[in-house]
C-alpha cells in the first residue's frame, strides 16, 4: 500500500472531525449505501493489518468528508476497534517511500475519529495514549510536513476531546499533559496556539492539580506571556489581560512577572480607552491586587501615581455603574473595581510604608467616600429577591471594608442602610452552607474562573463586624442596631464561632479570620456592657453567652498563642458577671468558680520581676507571653482588672476564692521585691484596687496580707487605701 494510501485513509479522522457537530439525516442515506455496508463488513472481517488498511481505505470512497454522522463513526469503530490504533501508534515501521511517522499519523486520525463521540473520549483505550498524544505535541520534525502538521491537529482534537469528559482534565494532568503543552506554546512550533487554549481550559477546570503537577513549566509560560503583555503595542495587550488572570500562581508571583505585568497596566491604563479595553486591565490589576496585595506596585512616585490612577478609574467605574437609574450594571467589572477600592482603603490607613503620600490619601478618600455612596444607594434598592445574588454580596463587603475604617462620613446614608445590613447578615447567617457559597461566586465573578488568594469570608456578617464595633459606640447607629435584633444576632454567630475552636476540632487547620471575628465581637459586645447596661441584663441571649464564656476560659488560657483571645473572654466575662452577678450561674457554681480561677490567671501572670544588670533591685516587667502583645493587650488588661475588682463586692465567694489561689500574697510579693520607680502609676493604681476589694470583703484577706508585709508595702507604693484598710481590724 502506497503512502497516499495511507493518506486517504488518515481523511477519516478529517471527515470525523468535520461533521463532529452535525447530524444531519444520514442514517436514512447510510442505510441506503449497500457499497458501504459492504466495505464496512470487509473491515469487520479483515484478518490482518493489509487486509484492514485496504478496507479502510474502501470506506474511505465509500463517504465524503462530511457525510460521516456519529452513528457512522461508531460503525467504523466497532469494526476498527483499539487493536489495530494502538499499533500504529507504536509501530517503527512504515511502508516504503513513506516517512517513519506517518503510521503514527493514521493511528491519531483514527482516535481524532473516535473522540468525536464522547463516550469513546473517555474510554479507557484513549485516556491511556494520554502520554503518548502529549508526546507527539513536541516532536521534532520538518515543520512544513503536512502529514506532521496532521498529526498534531488530531491529536490536539483527541486531548482536547478528552478535557471534555467529566472526568478528562484530572486524566490529563496525570498523564503529563500540562507539561506537554506548556512546552509546545514555548516552542511556538506548529499548534502553539491550541495548546494555550487547551491550558487556559485545564487551568479554568482544575487550577490547584495543574500548579501541582507542572508549576515550574506554568511559571515559563507566565514568564514568557507576562514578557509579551510588556512589550506589546497591538491590540494584543487587550487579549492578554484577559488570558493572564488564569495563569497566576496560586502562591508567589515571580517578581519579573510583577514588573512586566505592572508595566503593561500602566501604559494601558494612562492612555484613552474604550470600555471594553479598559475592563479587561481593571480586572487584571484586581486579580493582581487580590493575590498580592500592593506588593506588585513599585515603590516611588511612579508606583504612587500608579496606585492613585488605579483607584480613581475604580472608583469612577463604580459611581458610573450604580448611580445611574436603568443602566445594566457590568458586575465582573464592578466587582474587580470592588477589589482595587479595597487595596486603596488598605493603602490610604497604612501608617508606615505607604505607597501613598498624605495629598493622594486625602483625594482618594474623597473619591472613595463618592464610590460607597453610589454603593449604598445601589443596596437600598435591593430585594428580597436579589439578596442571594453574588454580586450584593460583593457590594456588602467592599461596604464591610470601608466601615472598618470610616464611620464618620456618610452617617445618615449607613444608618438608613443598617436595617438592611442585619437582616441581610441574618439571612446568609441561616444559610451558612450558601453564603460559603456566595463567597466563592463573588470570587468568581470578580476576578477569575479560580479562587486566588486568601479565601475570602463566607458569610457577610464577618465582613461588618469591625464596622458594626465603630457604630455600637456611637448613640444612634446603637439604637439602629440593637431595635434589628443585631445583638441577638452577634451571640448566635460568637456562640456558632466558638464551637469551631472547642475541643474536638482542629483549631490549627482554621482561618485567622475565625478568631479574628471572637476578638471583635468581644470588642462588640464590650461596647455595649459600658453603653447598653440594661440590654445585658435583660436579653437572655446574653445569659447563654456568659455560659458559654465562664465553661471555656479556663481551657483556653492553657493554650498557646491564644492569649489575646483569652484576654477578650476574660475582660468581657469579667465585665458581664458584674452586671449579671444575682445570676444564679455565678453564685458560686463550678462553673463561675473556674472562671474567675481563670481570670486570675491571666491578669496575676502578666508581670513578673526582672533581674537588671548593675542594680541589686529587680524591676517590675512584663511576662514573655505578654510582651510581644502588650500593645493589643494592656487596655484589655487594664480594664480586666477594674472590673474583676467591682466583681469582689457583689459575689462574696470570689475573696475566699482570690485567697485560695494565692494571688493576693503573690501581688504582694511581687511589689516588694522590684524598685517602686519602676512600677508605673497606672499599674500602681490597679493593683490597689484589687487588693482594697479584697482586703475589704474579707477578714482573712486582710490577716493574709498582714503577714505578707501588706502595709509596709503600701507605704512604700503609697496605696494609702490600702494601707487605711489593712490598718483596720
Amino acid at each position: 500500500m502506497s503512502c497516499c494510501d495511507l493518506a486517504a485513509v488518515g481523511q477519516l479522522g478529517k471527515a470525523g472531525i468535520m461533521a463532529s457537530d452535525c447530524e444531519p439525516a444520514l442514517n436514512q442515506a447510510e442505510s441506503r449505501n449497500p457499497t458501504l455496508e459492504r466495505y464496512l463488513g470487509a473491515l469487520r472481517e479483515a484478518k490482518n493489518d493489509s487486509e484492514q488498511f485496504a478496507a479502510l481505505l474502501l470506506v474511505t470512497k465509500a463517504v465524503k468528508a462530511g457525510d460521516i454522522d456519529a452513528k457512522t463513526r461508531r460503525r467504523i469503530f466497532d469494526a476498527v476497534g483499539f487493536t489495530f490504533p494502538n499499533r500504529l501508534l507504536t509501530t517503527k515501521e512504515a511502508p516504503d517511500g513513506c516517512p517513519d511517522h506517518v503510521l503514527r499519523a493514521l493511528g491519531v486520525a483514527l482516535l481524532a475519529c473516535f473522540c468525536s463521540d464522547p463516550e469513546l473520549a473517555a474510554h479507557p483505550q484513549v485516556l491511556n495514549k494520554i502520554p503518548i498524544l502529549s508526546t507527539f505535541l513536541t516532536a521534532r520534525g520538518d515543520p512544513d510536513d503536512a502529514a506532521r502538521r496532521s498529526m498534531i491537529d488530531d491529536a490536539y482534537q483527541c486531548l482536547t476531546a478528552v478535557a471534555g469528559t467529566p472526568r478528562g482534565p484530572r486524566h490529563l494532568i496525570a498523564g503529563g499533559t500540562v507539561s506537554a503543552l506548556c512546552q509546545a506554546y514555548l516552542g511556538h512550533g506548529y499548534g502553539f496556539d491550541q495548546a494555550l487554549a487547551l491550558l487556559v481550559g485545564l487551568l479554568a477546570a482544575a487550577e490547584t492539580q495543574c500548579w501541582k503537577e507542572a508549576e515550574p513549566d506554568l511559571l515559563a509560560v507566565l514568564r514568557g506571556l507576562s514578557e509579551d503583555f510588556q512589550k506589546a503595542e497591538d491590540a494584543s495587550k487587550f487579549e492578554l489581560c484577559q488570558l493572564l488572570p488564569l495563569f497566576l500562581p496560586p502562591t508567589t508571583v515571580p517578581p519579573e512577572c510583577l514588573r512586566d505585568l505592572q508595566a503593561g497596566l500602566a501604559r494601558i491604563l494612562g492612555s484613552k480607552l474604550s470600555s471594553w479595553q479598559r475592563n479587561p486591565a481593571l480586572k487584571l490589576a484586581a486579580r493582581l491586587a487580590h493575590a498580592c496585595g500592593s506588593d506588585w506596585i513599585p515603590a516611588g512616585s511612579s508606583g504612587s501615581k500608579f496606585l492613585a490612577l488605579l483607584v480613581n478609574l475604580a472608583c469612577v467605574e463604580v459611581r458610573l455603574a450604580l448611580e445611574e437609574t436603568g443602566t445594566e450594571v457590568k458586575e465582573d467589572v464592578v466587582t474587580a473595581c470592588y477589589a482595587l477600592m479595597e487595596l486603596g482603603i488598605q493603602e490610604c490607613t497604612r501608617c508606615e510604608q505607604s505607597l501613598l503620600k498624605e495629598p493622594q490619601k486625602v483625594q482618594l478618600v474623597s473619591v472613595m467616600k463618592e464610590a460607597i455612596g453610589a454603593v449604598i444607594h445601589y443596596l437600598l434598592q435591593v430585594g428580597p429577591e436579589k439578596q442571594k445574588e453574588p454580586f450584593v454580596f460583593a457590594s456588602v463587603r467592599i461596604l464591610g471594608a470601608w466601615l472598618a475604617e470610616e464611620t464618620s462620613s456618610l452617617r445618615k446614608e449607613v444608618c438608613q442602610l443598617l436595617p438592611f445590613l442585619v437582616r441581610y447578615a441574618k439571612t446568609l447567617y441561616e444559610e451558612a452552607e450558601e453564603a460559603n457559597d456566595l463567597s466563592q461566586q463573588v470570587a468568581t465573578l470578580a476576578i477569575s474562573p479560580t479562587t486566588p488568594g486568601p479565601t475570602w469570608p463566607g458569610d457577610a456578617l464577618r465582613l461588618l463586624l469591625p464596622g458594626w464595633c465603630h457604630l455600637t459606640v456611637e448613640d444612634g447607629p446603637r439604637e439602629i442596631l440593637i431595635k434589628e435584633g443585631a445583638p441577638s444576632l452577634l451571640c448566635k454567630y460568637f456562640l456558632q464561632q466558638w464551637e469551631l475552636t472547642s475541643p474536638g476540632h482542629d483549631t490549627s487547620v482554621l482561618p485567622d479570620s475565625v478568631e479574628i471575628g471572637l476578638q471583635t465581637c468581644c470588642h462588640i459586645f464590650l461596647n455595649l456592657v459600658v453603653t447598653a447596661p440594661g440590654l445585658i441584663k435583660r436579653d437572655a441571649c446574653f445569659t447563654s453567652l456568659m455560659n458559654t464564656l465562664m465553661t471555656s476560659l479556663p481551657a483556653l488560657v492553657q493554650q498557646q498563642g491564644r492569649l489575646l483571645l483569652a484576654a477578650n473572654v476574660a475582660t468581657l466575662g469579667l465585665l458581664m458577671a458584674r452586671l449579671l452577678s444575682t445570676s444564679p450561674a455565678l453564685q458560686g457554681t463550678p462553673a463561675s468558680r473556674g472562671f474567675f480561677a481563670a481570670a486570675i490567671l491571666f491578669l496575676s501572670q502578666s508581670h513578673v520581676a526582672r533581674a537588671t544588670p548593675g542594680s541589686d533591685q529587680a524591676v517590675l516587667a512584663l511576662s514573655p507571653d505578654y510582651e510581644g502583645i502588650w500593645a493589643d493587650l494592656q487596655e484589655l488588661w487594664f480594664l480586666g482588672m477594674q472590673a474583676f475588682t467591682g466583681c469582689v463586692p457583689l459575689l462574696p465567694w470570689l475573696a475566699p476564692a482570690a485567697l485560695r489561689s494565692r494571688w493576693p500574697q503573690e501581688l504582694l510579693q511581687l511589689l516588694s521585691s522590684v524598685s517602686p520607680n519602676s512600677v508605673k502609676p497606672e499599674m500602681v493604681a490597679a493593683y490597689q484596687g484589687v487588693l482594697v476589694e479584697l482586703a475589704r470583703a474579707n477578714r482573712l484577706c486582710r490577716e493574709a496580707m498582714r503577714l505578707q508585709a501588706g502595709e509596709e508595702t503600701a507605704s512604700h507604693y503609697r496605696m494609702a487605701a490600702l494601707e487605711q484598710c489593712l490598718s483596720e481590724p
